[in-house]
């Protein structure tokens, strides 16, 4: 059978495969670019291992940890220090309030503290506890809905920078049920905002351990290792222009056109971004061809830099901050990765700076020394940093982050609904399940069961 997309979640499909069938499968992986690992990679900035990609998974969410314990890199997971997070907000670096539930605040004391918001912003929000319900039937922007129950200002400086951090995408497009599915819970039967989420924070495990984790050399690691446990033939610089069924499986052409290759498969898993799946899908899968190529695709860059640890006129103590839209700065986030991961402190800062929401593309068309200059400026203006960074790395993730908007889950409904109609076919990946590393793993593993399963292997 054939694997088509050699990031992370087509290798863990293909590590599933194997896990499920053992010897009685052969799993070929596909990959166009000349690289597999996709977003995980990493290379070193002044010498030190530092990801270019996604450098964190969920610890809270099993799969992904699970699979690098499977795969032999279990004494390699470290943890986040203790440093807290911040969001620049109303000209300063302001921390992230405790009791919060992805920026929705349960503690109007703490929020106050904060300074996030300004004073008046700040009287808007307990109004929540006196309005008249909004009760959401379907999905709504989450925009929509939160500023509807506490003002325009938690969800400028709280919601929107948390957000975009996450899918570099903007509040007044992205699903509710999607991207928030607590608070969309909460909506469909609460009077109060508030009171919902002093609820959930009062829920939560209080012993729940770091909410993330990491390998030690990098998440950059992952994707080879994981490949060579699948023991599954890998070919990169392999681009599939052409899918179709045949009367025992599915047709597989590559190469360039005028010398095409052909590859038969008993079944095919696609692990690819939504236009390059929605392209492959058209001819036998239209319907959900269709609705993949409804999904919006965000790019960012992400700058690393370096600096002598005295190039700040003071230690740094946070692990990151987020800015918000409002502030109409280059950078959306930083990250000083020597300090959120303590196995890399040492005599440098080494940090991430990121650049690019939806609709921000704009800022993408500079070079690689203008994006550098961005980043720097911003270290000099708000963390006050001398000099120049002694090492510098840009990378690029063109389209790199599906955009969950409005109706998003109903979409990925129906695109595996037709799916489902086509005997060893199977779909995974970022679009789908949720954009993190543990999604990915996770939406890899429905995947692969749903091929043993038309194999008649699993379980046997």
């Amino acid at each position: 059978m054939v694997v088509v997309g050699g990031g992370i979640s087509g290798l863990a499909a293909a590590w599933h495969l194997r896990q499920g069938a053992g010897d009685r499968i052969r799993v070929t992986v596909l990959e166009g670019a000349p690289r597999i690992g996709g977003k995980l990679y990493s290379s070193e900035v002044a010498g030190v291992n530092v990801d270019a990609g996604a450098e964190a998974m969920l610890a809270r969410r099993p799969e992904a940890a699970d699979l690098a314990k499977a795969v032999g890199l279990g004494d390699d997971l470290v943890f986040p220090g203790t440093a807290r997070s911040a969001i620049y907000s109303r000209g300063a670096l302001r921390h992230l309030p405790k009791g919060q539930v992805m920026g929705v605040p349960a503690d109007l004391a703490e929020l106050a503290r904060s300074g996030i918001i300004s004073p008046g912003g700040l009287l808007r929000v307990p109004l929540d506890q006196i309005l008249p319900p909004t009760l959401v039937r379907t999905d709504v922007s989450v925009a929509a809905y939160i500023r509807a129950r506490v003002g325009g200002e938690v969800l400028d400086r709280l919601i929107e920078p948390l957000l975009g951090g996450v899918y570099a995408g903007r509040a007044d497009q992205l699903s509710l049920e999607a991207t928030m599915p607590r608070v969309a819970a909460v909506a469909r039967t609460e009077r109060s905002l508030l009171s919902a989420a002093r609820q959930l924070v009062d829920e939560a495990p209080k012993d729940a351990g770091p909410v993330f984790t990491t390998l030690r050399n990098g998440l950059g690691g992952l994707p080879e290792v994981v490949a060579k446990a699948s023991g599954a033939d890998i070919r990169t610089g392999v681009t599939v222009r052409e899918l179709s069924r045949t009367e025992h499986g599915w047709r597989l052409v590559t190469g360039p056109v005028p010398r095409p290759e052909v590859l038969d498969a008993d079944a095919v898993v696609l692990a690819t971004p939504g236009p390059a799946t929605s392209r492959l899908l058209k001819a036998e899968a239209p319907k959900a061809a269709d609705e993949l190529a409804r999904i919006q695709y965000a790019s960012m860059a992400v700058v690393t830099l370096a600096y002598p640890v005295d190039a700040f006129p003071q230690p740094v103590a946070s692990s990151g901050y987020l800015v918000p839209p409002v502030e109409r700065r280059a950078v959306k986030a930083v990250t000083f990765s020597s300090v959120k991961w303590p196995h890399l402190a040492g005599d440098l800062v080494i940090l991430r700076c990121s650049i690019g929401r939806i609709g921000e593309e704009h800022l993408l068309q500079r070079d690689d020394a203008e994006l550098v200059s961005l980043a720097t400026a911003e270290m000099a203006e708000v963390m006050g940093a001398s000099g120049l960074p002694v090492d510098s790395r840009v990378t690029r993730w063109g389209g790199g982050l599906p955009q969950y908007n409005v109706g998003h889950l109903d979409r990925v409904a129906r695109v595996l609904a037709s799916v489902a109609m086509q005997p060893g076919l199977a779909v995974c990946g970022a679009a789908y399940d949720g954009v993190g590393i543990a999604a990915c793993v996770g939406s890899a593993r429905k995947a692969a069961a749903r091929i043993l399963d038309h194999l008649h292997l699993r379980g046997e």
